[in-house]
């Protein structure tokens, strides 16, 4: 378990007001079974912050990383049907390895996010012909193949790509920007 996932979830009762397991029954009542149902609930009805509502959420679901025996089968899964698309996967894993720095690379049920201090990316094989890149570049304009998506949330902007081509020297400048920005 990521250092940062297990300070949290030691701290989840002084910041929270509950332990995990009192999360888990709450969560229960409340009948609950989505990620952003669970985070929605959590955020307007306890007030917890973004951080601590997603990690609950993902715990309980037992969506993240840390809830998988064998963190591969998230990966396996997310590209059945998509194999074409595990190629981007792989390339832009590459490309990343190549900035020098150390990142953690946490693959959850949907997408694979990765993570240095904080999260920089998401690779996400979106549908059967889209891959999408979550960026975590708040603050930062969209130009270019970088589009807008969320401004206050974890993946400001994001790159479809719909080809292993379109994987170029702009994609991988956005990418060392967001990793670079992550420490």
């Amino acid at each position: 378990m990521e250092k940062a996932v297990s300070t949290m979830l030691e701290n989840l009762k002084e910041k929270t007001g509950y332990s995990f397991e009192e999360w888990k029954t709450i969560i229960a009542n409340q009948s609950l079974a989505k990620h952003g149902e669970i985070v929605k609930f959590l955020k307007e009805t306890h007030g917890i912050t973004h951080g601590y509502a997603s990690e609950i959420a993902l715990k309980v679901l037992g969506s993240d990383a840390d809830s998988s025996n064998d963190t591969n089968e998230f990966i396996v899964s997310q590209y059945k049907g998509k194999e074409h698309l595990k190629a981007f996967y792989d390339k832009l894993i590459a490309e990343v390895q190549n900035f020098g720095g150390e990142f953690e690379i946490a693959p959850k049920k949907a997408y694979v996010s990765l993570r240095r201090k904080k999260q920089f990316i998401i690779l996400n094989p979106a549908s059967k012909t889209r891959f999408e890149i979550g960026f975590n570049l708040k603050g930062v304009e969209a130009t270019g193949k970088l589009e807008a998506e969320k401004p206050d949330g974890i993946c400001s902007h994001k790159i479809n790509l719909s080809d292993i081509s379109e994987i170029d020297q702009e994609v991988i400048a956005w990418i060392k920007m967001a990793f670079e920005k992550a420490v």
